[in-house]
């Protein structure tokens, strides 16, 4: 079980310290998303958390949501993230940095306490990045730990401040995002008992190994195991392959390879967000 929840108010409250630093010019300034300003990323954020409070906390469905596409396919439902993105962040640009931020403080209050009464170790919905089955709450919660660190590391990038990389705040990031592991590797050309280990160097850093049991790749902490592959990174270049920051031929470039080139190949497909 990864355990992020004690994570939320430390990564709250320093965005609410760096947002009220910042000057006009930095709010507007472009972050990698692409055509999203800071002032966008931070309304994403917001909106992350009354996604989480209105359908999880309070059981409401968005009835535009799915509206014309069919959401039990992960393509339709990227579009529907992405469409209802769009449609958020274009309607909030009349909210005021100052009232961003009150906002922002009241809704990480909310979320958090929210997810302090949830059972992590009941099981839920899918992580859909992770995989279709359904996942534990534990996983559910350090996913949107992850998409709160995130977004907050593209502001920080945008104006020029440095991240939350100690290893308190990104290894719990890392070792969620790795979690999508076995998906890239599923239907990979490799024999029963073949290993794929992922290093990840790097204060916040660890070791990873996913083994081809059947059809499916389980993943495990394990070391020494003979591996098939191995693919080394640093866990600057790790944490934006897995969102999209960069992409996977800028991480080739930065990575080491050993072993089963194309095993190896598919690990750099790991995407641990969608949208």
């Amino acid at each position: 079980m990864i355990s992020t929840l004690h994570l939320f108010p430390g990564e709250r409250a320093a965005l609410l310290d760096l947002l009220a630093e910042l000057s006009p010019s930095e709010w507007d300034a472009p972050t990698v998303c692409t055509g999203w300003s800071v002032r966008d990323v931070v309304a994403h954020v917001l909106g992350d958390d009354v996604g989480r409070l209105s359908w999880g906390r309070d059981g409401f469905v968005n009835p535009a949501f799915a509206a014309g596409l069919d959401v039990g396919t992960l393509p339709a439902l990227v579009a529907a993230i992405d469409r209802q993105n769009a449609v958020w962040v274009e309607g909030t640009r009349r909210i005021s940095p100052r009232l961003l931020i009150e906002f922002l403080r009241l809704t990480g209050e909310l979320t958090e306490a929210y997810f302090q009464r949830l059972d992590p170790r009941a099981i839920g919905g899918p992580v859909d990045w992770a995989g279709p089955e359904p996942a534990p709450v534990w996983l559910d919660v350090a996913r949107e730990y992850t998409e709160r660190w995130v977004h907050q590391q593209h502001i920080r990038d945008a104006v020029g401040r440095p991240g939350l990389n100690d290893r308190q705040w990104l290894a719990p990031v890392l070792e969620t995002f790795v979690r999508g592991l076995p998906r890239a590797l599923r239907g990979a050309p490799a024999q029963e008992g073949a290993a794929l280990r992922l290093l990840i160097s790097g204060e916040a850093g660890g070791e990873w190994v996913a083994m081809r049991q059947g059809d499916a790749w389980i993943l495990d902490a394990a070391s020494g195991i003979a591996a098939t592959a191995t693919v080394a990174l640093d866990q600057e270049i790790a944490w934006r392959l897995f969102t999209k920051g960069i992409t996977k031929d800028e991480a080739r470039r930065a990575a080491r390879i050993d072993g089963d080139i194309a095993l190896a190949e598919r690990a750099l497909e790991t995407v641990s967000i969608l949208g």
